[in-house]
């Protein structure tokens, strides 16, 4: 299936998935530990119920109205890359991915004025399952294109 209304559903269709299951696993976080406690997991790994009312690794945490804005604003440009690429078949998985994790955000920020974070590893900031979607939408993204520009230069 290559681009038009069929890559549209798919990353529509991912997007929705992210954000069930984001939001399925903040639920079950929030209501198995009270905000702020941590219980241990596995090597190192806690689950924890912290609330972030920034961006990646809480910066901006006291722009709620900026983090809101640059939240839409990436969406905008998420659903507009689409639009431009859609003729490059794979690209709906990284923009339904990339929707998905901001939009599983938003969801926690328009709730709650903060976004719920679940799973802390060591030596790194605690993130939830919108995050991980976001970080795999760049890194797919990018590696499209690095395939595309070698294909291109052949």
């Amino acid at each position: 299936m290559r681009g038009g209304v069929g890559e549209w559903r798919l990353a529509l269709a991912l997007c929705g998935a992210v954000v069930a299951l984001d939001q399925g696993t903040k639920a079950i976080a929030e209501s198995a530990l009270v905000p702020g406690q941590r219980a241990d997991f596995v090597l190192g790994v806690e689950f924890a119920n912290v609330h972030n009312k920034g961006v990646a690794f809480g910066f901006f945490g006291d722009g709620s109205d900026w983090v809101l804005a640059l939240t839409l604003v990436a969406l905008a440009v998420i659903f507009a890359f689409l639009a431009r690429e859609a003729s490059q078949s794979g690209l709906w998985i990284p923009a339904g991915l990339l929707a998905g994790g901001a939009l599983g955000n938003l969801a926690d920020r328009i709730r709650t004025d903060a976004v719920t974070d679940f799973i802390d590893v060591p030596l790194w900031p605690t993130f939830n399952l919108a995050d991980v979607a976001i970080v795999a939408g760049v890194v797919w993204l990018a590696l499209a294109y690095v395939v595309a520009g070698r294909e291109a230069s052949r």
